[in-house]
C-alpha cells in the first residue's frame, strides 16, 4: 500500500514517531517529485516543532545519503584511509583548505563534499571558487582522479551525490526550518555518508560569529551528529569551537583563499586559526587510523606544513581541478582584489 506524503506529515505533526519506511517515503519523493514543494515545507515544519527520535535522525539521513550515489573507494585500492571534516561556519573559517591537504601530506585522502555560505557566515565552496579556473563542482569521475593524484579534494556535491538533500535543503532555506537540529543532522551527515567515509571531524561552532550563537545548541547538534554518525557507521568525533570572534586575519572569500596559501607556505599565522585547525587535524589521524593519539597526530601535523608537503598538496589539487599551477608562487596574480582597499586605524 502506497504511503501517502500527507498522511506522513500528518503523523509527525501530531507527535508521531515515523517508521523507516515512512521516512524512506517522504525522501524518495522529494527525488521523484512525487512529493510537492509544500508537502516537504510541511514536513520540515513539522520536524522544526515535533523534533525526532535517534532512530528516526539515523534512518532519515541513512535515506537521503542512499538518495543518489554513494562513492565506494574499496575498488580504488588507496593507500591510506578516505576521511573528512564538515565545520558548521563561521566568519573568517578557513580550516578546510588548510586541513584537507595536510591530512593528504599525513597519508589520508580528502574528497571533502563543501557547501556554500549559510546565513552570515562563508562557505568554504565559496572560497574555493574565488581562485580562477577551479573546478569547484566536478564530475565524480573527476573528483576519483584527483583525490587519487592529489590526496585531496575540496569540492561541492556532484548533483547525484545526496539529491534529496539538495531539493529539501533549499525548501527549509526558504521557509524558516533551518534551525532544525534534526534537519541539519541529516543534511551534514547525507552528504559525508555518501562521500564513502572511514572516518569524519565535526567542528561545530558558536557564538557571535558563527551559525549557532548559543553553545548548549551547538553541543547539542555536536552530540546529534555524533551519535547519528556512529549509529549510521561512520566513527566521528566533534570539537566546539568559540567563534566570538573572526578565525584568523581575514573575512572574504579570496583574502581567506590568500590567508590559507601564506599558512601553509610558513608565511604569517594567527595562532588561534592554526591551533583550531591543527587540533581537527590531529583527531582526524587518530579516527583514521594514522597517529596513535592526538599528541602524535599533532607532530605529524606541524611536520605537514613545516616541510612544505601539506602546500605541495594544495598546489596539486588546484592544478588537477583547473586552477593555476602556480597559485602558490603568485596567488595575488590569480586571486581577485577589492575595488577600494583602504586601511582602517582602531582606536
Amino acid at each position: 500500500m502506497a504511503l501517502l506524503p500527507q498522511e506522513i506529515i500528518r503523523r509527525k505533526r501530531d507527535g508521531a514517531v515515523l517508521d523507516v519506511a515512512e521516512i524512506e517515503a517522504m525522501v524518495r519523493g522529494a527525488v521523484d517529485a512525487s512529493v510537492t514543494d509544500a508537502q516537504i515545507a510541511a514536513f520540515a515544519m513539522a520536524v522544526f516543532f515535533r523534533g525526532m527520535t535517534m532512530p528516526e535522525r539515523v534512518a532519515f539521513t541513512r535515506a537521503m545519503a542512499r538518495s543518489g550515489r554513494v562513492l565506494d573507494w574499496s575498488a580504488a585500492d588507496l593507500p591510506g584511509p578516505v576521511l573528512d571534516k564538515h565545520s558548521t561556519g563561521g566568519i573568517g573559517d578557513k580550516t578546510s583548505l588548510i586541513l584537507a591537504p595536510i591530512i593528504a601530506a599525513c597519508g589520508g585522502f580528502v574528497p571533502m563534499i563543501s557547501g556554500r555560505g549559510l546565513g552570515h557566515t562563508g562557505g568554504t565552496l565559496d572560497k574555493m571558487d574565488a581562485i580562477p579556473g577551479y573546478v569547484s563542482q566536478p564530475e565524480t569521475d573527476v573528483l576519483d582522479r584527483v583525490v587519487r593524484s592529489a590526496g585531496c579534494a575540496v569540492v561541492g556535491a556532484t548533483r547525484d551525490i545526496a539529491p534529496a538533500d539538495r531539493r529539501i535543503y533549499a525548501i527549509r532555506d526558504t521557509t524558516g526550518t533551518v534551525e532544525s537540529i534534526d534537519l541539519i543532522t541529516a543534511s551534514i551527515l547525507s552528504k559525508k555518508m555518501a562521500a564513502g567515509l572511514g572516518g569524519l571531524v565535526m567542528d561545530v561552532k558558536f557564538g557571535t560569529g558563527a551559525f549557532m550563537s548559543d553553545i548548549d545548541d551547538a553541543r547539542a547538534l555536536a552530540r546529534s551528529i555524533v551519535d547519528v554518525a556512529n549509529g549510521g557507521g561512520l566513527p566521528t568525533v566533534a570539537l566546539l569551537t568559540d567563534m566570538n570572534q573572526p578565525l584568523g586575519r581575514t573575512t572574504g572569500n579570496a583574502v581567506e583563499v590568500r590567508e590559507s596559501i601564506d599558512l601553509l607556505t610558513g608565511g604569517p599565522k594567527d595562532e588561534r586559526l592554526w591551533e583550531v585547525t591543527a587540533r581537527l587535524t590531529a583527531e582526524l589521524l587518530v579516527i583514521g587510523g594514522l597517529a596513535a593519539d592526538a599528541e602524535a597526530g599533532r607532530i605529524k601535523v606541524e611536520h605537514a606544513l613545516a616541510s612544505g608537503a601539506a602546500a605541495e598538496r594544495f598546489a596539486r589539487m588546484v592544478r588537477d581541478l583547473g586552477g593555476p599551477a602556480d597559485i602558490l608562487e603568485k596567488a595575488d596574480n590569480h586571486l581577485p582584489a577589492a575595488p577600494v582597499i583602504r586601511p582602517i586605524a582602531a582606536e
